[in-house]
């Protein structure tokens, strides 16, 4: 499980998700395939693990993943049943959060391999929570 370092402040203020399209990591920089964010939201450790996890399955040894979503904000939660006040709650979860056009995983294998790498991605895309696409690196003239 990926966990960020330790940082001064644990609990950092709740960030708001704005709609507006990613202008940083939208182009693919180490792989020949990759996935794509369609909508904002955010990805919580678990999930990124499940993506990995579907993609190095598929493509058995195959291939090279590069993983472009790091969760670096922690999500705070009080336990149930638990009376209003006395500050706030521990760290719960990490999560990374997403806007549109994002990069969220790369991949990049032999050239034998293409329909092998556009499967598992396709396949590994039911287990995200938003809508994503599989892009292709642009050929070079």
């Amino acid at each position: 499980m990926i966990n960020p370092n330790p940082r001064y402040f644990r609990k950092p203020n709740r960030k708001i998700l704005r709609k507006t399209y990613e202008n940083k990591s939208n182009r693919l920089r180490f792989g020949d395939y990759g996935l794509q964010a369609l909508q904002h939201g955010f990805l919580t450790v678990k999930q990124i693990e499940a993506v990995r996890r579907t993609i190095t399955s598929r493509l058995k040894r195959k291939g090279k993943v590069w993983i472009r979503a790091y969760p670096d904000y922690a999500r705070t939660a009080k336990p149930k049943e638990v009376r209003m006040g006395r500050g706030k709650g521990n760290v719960d979860h990490w999560v990374c959060y997403i806007k549109p056009g994002r990069i969220l995983f790369e991949v990049k294998s032999k050239t034998r391999e293409n329909m092998l790498v556009k499967d598992a991605l396709i396949f590994s895309l039911r287990k995200l929570p938003f809508q994503a696409q599989v892009v292709t690196r642009s050929p070079q003239l």
